[in-house]
């Protein structure tokens, strides 16, 4: 099954899904897999979704983390080759 979608909770699955909820994972090298957006978004809706999605993955950092926790951006549609991203362009501090 999906990820998310087995809950003794059915109501607040529903809830959430229709509230924009996106669930990330990563694989053993530490890439981050998830969806910022559809091929109809804009610029600037995949923009907010992906400094979103840096802001949560910020607040969920281990505190025993050491070092650099986000080393680099890419984004890539889902098969597609990745683009690496400049940081300094994004409006959320690494």
């Amino acid at each position: 099954p999906k990820v998310g979608t087995v809950t003794p909770n059915v109501a607040q699955a529903v809830k959430n899904a229709k509230a924009g909820q996106v669930r990330y994972r990563n694989d053993k090298n530490g890439i981050i897999h998830t969806t910022i957006g559809k091929v109809d978004f804009d610029a600037a809706q995949l923009k907010e979704n992906l400094e979103s999605l840096l802001v949560a993955l910020k607040k969920a950092k281990p505190s025993s983390a050491k070092g650099v926790f986000i080393k680099k951006v890419s984004i890539s549609t889902t098969m597609g080759a990745g683009v690496s991203l400049d940081q300094n362009t994004l409006e959320t501090s690494l």
